[in-house]
């Protein structure tokens, strides 16, 4: 698409913004909001920033009757000498392509939407909190929007980017979690959209969570499709664990999610020299070396947490503690280091920061 011009329509009426302290996930959103459409005659057009508003869609709109629709998840962070960073964004709006791949949803413009993103940022910057451990969650996301009950794919399409000032993931540090492993549903199957970020592979998950939560646990380990035995996924985040010195993480199969902070974690680990692995490995080689005292430390990652520690697995009606659930050495490196970089506090050797100015 060639570059157009942005058209900005500030609000007139400020909301009151949030006690930073009290922050919760997704309920607060800033005064403005941007918004480009598609059709296949013009492509994407018309990009704006308008004040935060309801849609109004046609009951028609094949959003609401196929879920023909894909999302990113990053987030802004406001520096203490207050700079504005973003986390390897690019990457987000990689993936975003990659999932609109997989929905055949067109395909945006990276860069120039990172331009506008940008924008949207300068605008509502004074909702970036400044409190320890918050910062402004950032929602990209596309929909269809073609009235048509016709099972294909839409011919018209809304790119959206909502902002949401969030609170610190752990309100006391990074504690370790509780794990259920999933042996009845399946989050995806090779040749599904599990590597897609796609609405319908979270409310498909919401069982198994029910189950876990049940068991007193706090989130789902999930097993591939067909024989229920090797480990995928943990909640909505990517899983590594440290067996004998070794970090070890499933391979990228089809039916896992491509995330960047994994990606970040296996090249900031390879860059300390530790040995990194992306391969199979099983729910018994996990117990077995937690059996036989190899298992180290295990953790999820993804955007909201960072780095979420492991401390205990529910297996089959067996619970079964990971390093007497504390925080492991590596895990606490990993999260100060991360958290650090993205905060402009620490060097960013890998140059994955952009400030946005």
């Amino acid at each position: 698409m060639a570059h157009q011009a942005l058209e900005v329509m500030t609000a007139t009426h400020h909301k009151t913004k949030p006690d930073p302290e009290t922050l919760q996930f997704g309920k607060t959103f800033t005064d403005h909001m941007f918004i480009m459409d598609y059709s296949s005659e013009n492509g994407w057009h018309s990009p704006r920033i308008i004040p935060y508003q309801p849609l109004t869609l046609d009951p028609a709109a094949m959003i609401y009757h196929y879920g023909q629709t894909v999302f990113e998840g990053l987030k802004a962070y406001r520096t203490d000498d207050d700079r504005i960073l973003l986390f390897r964004p690019d990457e987000n709006f990689k993936r975003l392509n990659r999932s609109s791949d997989r929905l055949s949803i067109p395909d945006i413009d990276e860069k120039m939407v990172l331009e506008y993103l940008s924008e949207l940022l300068k605008l509502d910057k004074d909702w970036i909190p400044t409190y320890e451990g918050t910062s402004l969650y950032i929602r990209p996301f596309i929909i269809a929007t073609e009235p048509n009950l016709s099972v294909a794919p839409s011919t018209t399409y809304k790119f959206m980017i909502i902002l949401s000032p969030v609170g610190s993931y752990y309100k006391e540090g990074i504690a370790p979690v509780g794990i259920y492993v999933e042996d009845e549903y399946t989050r995806a199957a090779l040749g599904g959209t599990g590597m897609a970020k796609t609405a319908g592979n979270y409310s498909a998950a919401y069982k198994a969570q029910d189950k876990a939560t049940a068991h007193g646990q706090a989130q789902v380990l999930w097993l591939d499709s067909s024989e229920k035995k090797y480990v995928e996924e943990v909640g909505s985040m990517n899983v590594f664990f440290k067996i004998d010195g070794e970090i070890i993480t499933p391979s990228l199969s089809g039916s896992i999610l491509e995330g960047i902070t994994r990606k970040s974690i296996i090249e900031l680990l390879k860059s300390w020299g530790e040995q990194v692995t992306e391969r199979r490995i099983s729910i018994d080689e996990i117990l077995n070396a937690v059996r036989e005292g190899r298992l180290e430390e295990a953790f999820g990652t993804g955007t909201a947490a960072v780095i979420s520690p492991i401390g205990e697995l529910s297996w089959k009606g067996e619970k079964t503690l990971i390093n007497q659930r504390e925080t492991g050495s590596l895990s606490r490196k990993l999260y100060e280091t991360l958290t650090g970089i993205q905060k402009g506090r620490i060097e960013d050797p890998l140059h994955w920061t952009y400030e946005v100015k």
